[in-house]
């Protein structure tokens, strides 16, 4: 018996359609990559399914006695003093009362210590003080504690270091789970079907992501054949009947009513989506030295960040910041910026030097404000280099419609807002990009380009 089956859903956030009559079965043991682009529901269907939001129509079937645990894009912690106690409560363990629950509540702390050691966090870690990396580690660790039946991830490798995707690779090697990621490597390694969320539908596809990158292009080649066709009869239909002698005779209407049809079949074809134009202003051109740090220290209580570093960047220069969750990444590249001062040392930035900073937590967005008012506050138009662009035509090459342009940023997904916030970036004349995480939840098409 299917442990959850989704029959003919439909979901909708005003007139932004994003399930229409979509299906799908799943089994136990089944590993499956939920893929497609920002924007199409993905999120809103794992949070359908763990019972968080209701379907618009449809139904979904559970098995009696299925537990489901759903990790969010960016879990919330619960204030506590510990991480192991914020942990607790965000799991509700403290709500286990009698005798049974009591011995469960204990077997699923012990469990929450193991996954907690293997998936490299302290016990005794501030909540409040974690990275994005170490709070996405700790719900996992909850969420596999929890032992459910199936497992919802959405975005499982955001903010993960290589050791800790490796470690959430291997634990769900024999974990029936639905996994939204746009990590092409991790789908290869983990998942043994790929379902696609595209326009309103769901299609499921065997094997990983490789087997499914191929099938796909061959279908998508005879959807576009099959609409050009359509399209090429429509348009003879369309002008046989503006000539109008011969369709108002009677034995002629059988014809014209099949044009009708085909209206409201062209009426109803949802488009594939296209790619995203990237435009960037390079701005004025920097001196040769970008920064230099000299003797740079900077810690954190005990925890040292920085320890005497030097080291010079130059115009041309292109690196690549890597290490463990917690290590203070995120904090060196304020150092570098100058938007924090070291403890000790110099830090000297460059003449002509224009920074534009893609941040991990995505502060720079004002939820309240509409997506139109981001990239261009008060005007209509923007000037990328020495072209002028309507704001809406701009943010068309980022694949957000007229009607999604004045939408609230607080209703976007985690891809959408990262598209938007690349919009915003690229508008700016900038000659130094400093991208921290710019790869969380976006789309695979993209993270290609």
């Amino acid at each position: 018996m299917p442990l959850l089956t989704i029959i003919d859903a439909e979901l909708a956030f005003g007139l932004h359609p994003l399930l229409d009559r979509a299906s799908l079965t799943v089994r136990a043991g089944d590993r499956i990559g939920l893929i497609g682009r920002n924007g199409t529901g993905k999120s809103s269907l794992l949070n359908a399914i763990a019972g968080r939001i209701e379907l618009d129509d449809g139904e979904i079937k559970r098995k009696d006695g299925l537990s489901i645990a759903l990790v969010e894009q960016e879990p919330e912690l619960p204030p506590a003093a510990t991480l192991r106690a914020s942990l607790a409560l965000r799991g509700r363990l403290e709500t286990y009362s009698d005798g049974h629950d009591e011995r469960e509540r204990w077997r699923i702390e012990a469990r929450l210590i193991e996954y907690m050691h293997r998936l490299g966090l302290d016990e005794a870690a501030d909540p409040a003080a974690l990275s994005g990396g170490e709070r996405k580690r700790g719900a996992l660790a909850l969420a596999f504690a929890l032992t459910p039946s199936l497992m919802l991830l959405d975005e499982p490798t955001n903010h993960l270091d290589i050791d800790g995707i490796t470690r959430v690779e291997e634990l769900l090697a024999k974990q029936t789970s639905i996994v939204i990621t746009h990590d092409r490597a991790f789908l290869d390694r983990v998942t043994t079907r790929i379902v696609e969320l595209d326009r309103g539908l769901l299609r499921s596809y065997p094997g990983n992501y490789s087997a499914w990158e191929a099938r796909r292009a061959v279908e998508l080649s005879a959807e576009q054949t099959a609409a050009r066709k359509f399209d090429r009869f429509w348009q003879q239909e369309e002008a046989w009947i503006r000539r109008g002698i011969e369709a108002r005779r009677t034995r002629n209407a059988g014809r014209v009513e099949r044009l009708e049809r085909l209206r409201r079949a062209r009426i109803a074809r949802r488009e594939t989506i296209g790619r995203v134009k990237l435009s960037i202003d390079a701005g004025e051109r920097s001196g040769k030295l970008v920064a230099e740090l000299t003797d740079v220290s900077k810690r954190f209580d005990d925890n040292v960040i920085v320890d005497k570093l030097s080291m010079r960047i130059l115009r041309g220069d292109r690196i690549g910041l890597v290490g463990p969750n917690g290590a203070g990444k995120t904090t060196l590249l304020r150092l570098m910026l100058g938007t924090l001062a070291p403890d000790q040392g110099t830090v000297r930035v460059g003449t002509n030097v224009q920074v534009a900073y893609f941040d991990q937590m995505r502060d720079a967005l004002d939820p309240e404000s509409t997506l139109a008012e981001t990239i261009s506050p008060g005007s209509d138009w923007i000037e990328i280099g020495t072209e002028r662009k309507h704001v809406m035509t701009y943010l068309g090459d980022f694949l957000f419609s007229p009607q999604r342009a004045e939408a609230l940023v607080k209703t976007l997904s985690g891809g959408e807002r990262n598209r938007l916030l690349l919009a915003r970036l690229f508008a700016r004349p900038a000659n130094l990009l400093v991208l921290d995480e710019p790869t969380n939840d976006l789309d695979i098409e993209s993270l290609e380009l």
